[in-house]
């Protein structure tokens, strides 16, 4: 007689699941890696969807199945950065602040060269004009991914008021921290540089979270 039981998943399945998240979590940074090293070699508007695709070893139709075009995958690049801050930010205390703990996940990140992805994409989108639709798109995923940590923190009875300007004041530090990294240092992405940097987004949420009253500090 037949199991009736089909809601469990056999540990084979699950295991095979876990593999194609894995693959497709390679297959979409391989695809952005293949963006930035174009974009590196040939400029802005110097390659295709097909010229990504070709560099990453997939097929245009694989590239349309993880982004919507150039500019997208190029954006995803903040997304390492933004992944590795909000796995410190969900480690904190439930009972923390929100931006204190925003403020100490940003700390709490050892190696400098977790920025670098998003701090090259800052960089050469402020050589370039034709990459601001680039760099729009990447701070609208942040701005997104901020509300939705934000409110997984405080229920979904949180005021999306609260929830959407928290977010954007936070988006708005990191551009002012970006800015003035990018005049002090220019496109040095060496670790100390971008300890700098780091350092520059930990004080402007520092200064955020205690409403600009106070110098805020490591």
């Amino acid at each position: 007689m037949p199991s009736t039981d089909t809601a469990k998943t056999s540990p084979d399945t699950a295991k095979a699941e876990s593999r194609r998240e894995l693959n497709k979590a390679a297959t979409r940074r391989a695809i952005a890696d293949a963006a930035l090293v174009l974009l590196r070699s040939r400029g802005a508007g110097g390659f295709t969807v097909e010229d990504i695709a070709a560099e990453a070893g997939v097929s245009r139709r694989t590239f349309f199945n993880y982004f919507t075009g150039v500019d997208a995958a190029l954006a995803s690049l903040a997304d390492r950065f933004l992944d590795n801050v909000l796995e410190q930010f969900r480690l904190r205390p439930a009972d923390e602040p929100v931006l204190e703990s925003a403020r100490v996940a940003l700390l709490e990140l050892a190696d400098p060269m977790t920025a670098a992805p998003i701090a090259e994409l800052f960089s050469l989108t402020n050589s370039s004009q034709a990459l601001g639709r680039c760099e729009l798109e990447a701070w609208e995923h942040c701005t997104e991914q901020i509300i939705a940590a934000a409110r997984e923190r405080l229920g979904e009875g949180a005021n999306e008021l609260a929830l959407r300007a928290m977010a954007g004041s936070i988006i708005a530090c990191g551009k002012a921290a970006m800015g003035v990294w990018f005049e002090e240092r220019g496109a040095d992405l060496s670790p100390d540089s971008l300890a700098v940097f780091r350092q520059h987004l930990v004080t402007a949420v520092g200064l955020l979270a205690t409403g600009f009253n106070a110098p805020a500090t490591a």
